[in-house]
């Protein structure tokens, strides 16, 4: 039976101040969907249901659900994109017992590894998992896998200077490619990289990094990537992989 933890409070129940003709009814939206992201039923960078759908959820129109999604969006639990849709940014809290996954976990501490870990460690883990993480997904990648691939590459792509979106989708991309290899302790062992890197302290290094010029690199590689699992050309997406790992390793020893 996993142990039940208090849920943090929403940022706007001391902050008496901003925001003052917000009406209770978007606060209440807004506290509930907050509700939602502190308890992990949506993950941080997950797309939350498009406004009609939360319109027709909660009984209210598709503008006072805007005005909720804006004010969420103010407080940084959000992120906006248009034509893309509506995206989790807020990362909860964990008690000790859980994992990255959220699961109870006796021996993951995602918050301790990710103050301790240094850039010389987090290089050793991808330029290890990541290779063969590669090469696995490339030979089992099911069509599925590889359309869901694609999907992400798509988005990833439409991104031109957003820093902290393009993270997100960035991650998302990798995490596609941990799913297609069908091994789960693979895929858990990124996730759990994963959550490593979100944390608030590496998150904003890679942001910094994240210069237009780097955006558009990055974006250039990850096609050459797609482009060779598709083909199912294992050699190429490893070298490929290789050299990105290399670069991210390189952008946070100069963020450092």
């Amino acid at each position: 039976m996993s142990e039940s933890h208090e849920l943090e409070a929403p940022p706007w129940i001391d902050d008496l101040t901003r925001h003052p003709l917000v009406t209770p009814r978007v606060k209440e939206i807004a506290t509930s969907l907050f509700a939602r992201f502190a308890s992990g039923e949506y993950q941080f960078g997950t797309r939350i249901p498009a406004e009609r759908d939360l319109a027709d959820a909660f009984g209210d129109s598709r503008a006072t659900i805007r005005q909720a999604l804006e004010f969420l969006a103010t407080y940084g639990i959000v992120a906006r994109r248009p034509g893309s849709g509506t995206f989790v940014s807020y990362q909860r809290k964990r008690s000790p017992q859980e994992g990255s996954n959220g699961q109870a976990s006796s021996f993951v501490d995602v918050d301790q590894l990710a103050e301790t870990a240094s850039p010389f460690a987090m290089n050793i883990a991808s330029s290890i998992l990541a290779p063969e993480m590669t090469r696995l997904a490339t030979i089992y990648m099911s069509s599925r896998d590889i359309a869901d691939l694609q999907s992400q590459l798509v988005r990833l792509e439409a991104i031109v200077t957003e820093a902290a979106m393009f993270a997100i989708y960035e991650q998302e991309f990798m995490m596609a490619i941990a799913r297609g290899t069908h091994n789960s302790l693979i895929t858990t062992m990124y996730a759990i990289l994963h959550e490593v890197r979100s944390h608030p302290q590496w998150a904003a290094a890679r942001q910094q990094a994240l210069t237009p010029a780097k955006i558009k690199s990055i974006q250039l590689m990850f096609r050459s990537l797609y482009d060779a699992i598709e083909r199912r050309n294992v050699e190429t997406a490893v070298e490929i992989i290789k050299i990105y790992v290399a670069n991210a390793h390189e952008d946070m020893i100069y963020e450092s």
